[in-house]
């Protein structure tokens, strides 16, 4: 699948496997890695993440946006949705963002159009996202695009040897 998404300051294109250079660029950095689920250290490494994409693709599960601003080539940041599932209509957003353009508000216009993109085209109801504890940023993020906050899953998974905690929040289509 391939889809093009424009906002008001960014344009977002679905991820190639040419990409696996700006991904290694934003999973090694551990600046955003900090509260993600994946880190990567080596080109051969990040091939993972490029074959989690491609089978998003080939699955129909998912799709996943890298995106610049507009009129430039470089990326910034990747942006899309996972665990779709049809039967449910419901999928999980996730993002990320270089951290040389944290707080101009990039996560959310791309999340937003990606949203849209979700509930119109791909026909959800729901989409979920999970937020490592103490993500506040993230949080703020969902917030602001209208989530609402669901819980707290009590030690969901093992990081670096230590159960987290992940606060659910959900957007429904008639939100």
């Amino acid at each position: 699948m391939n889809a093009t998404l424009q906002t008001e300051r960014l344009q977002l294109r679905t991820v190639q496997l040419t990409d696996a250079d700006f991904i290694l660029k934003g999973l090694s950095d551990t600046r955003v890695t900090q509260y993600y689920a994946v880190h990567y250290d080596t080109p051969e490494a990040v091939q993972e993440q490029m074959q989690f994409y491609q089978n998003l693709t080939d699955t129909g599960t998912g799709i996943w946006w890298v995106f610049s601003l507009k009129g430039e080539t470089e990326l910034i940041g990747a942006c899309g949705l996972n665990n779709i599932e049809r039967e449910h209509r419901k999928g999980e957003i996730g993002f990320w963002l270089l951290p040389e353009h944290w707080g101009k508000g990039y996560i959310p216009e791309a999340a937003k159009a990606i949203l849209n993109y979700g509930f119109t085209n791909l026909n959800l109801h729901r989409i979920e996202a999970l937020v490592e504890g103490g993500n506040d940023q993230s949080a703020k993020v969902l917030q602001k695009l209208g989530f609402t906050y669901e819980g707290c899953l009590r030690d969901r998974e093992i990081k670096h040897g230590k159960f987290i905690d992940l606060a659910y929040y959900s957007l429904l289509a008639t939100d």
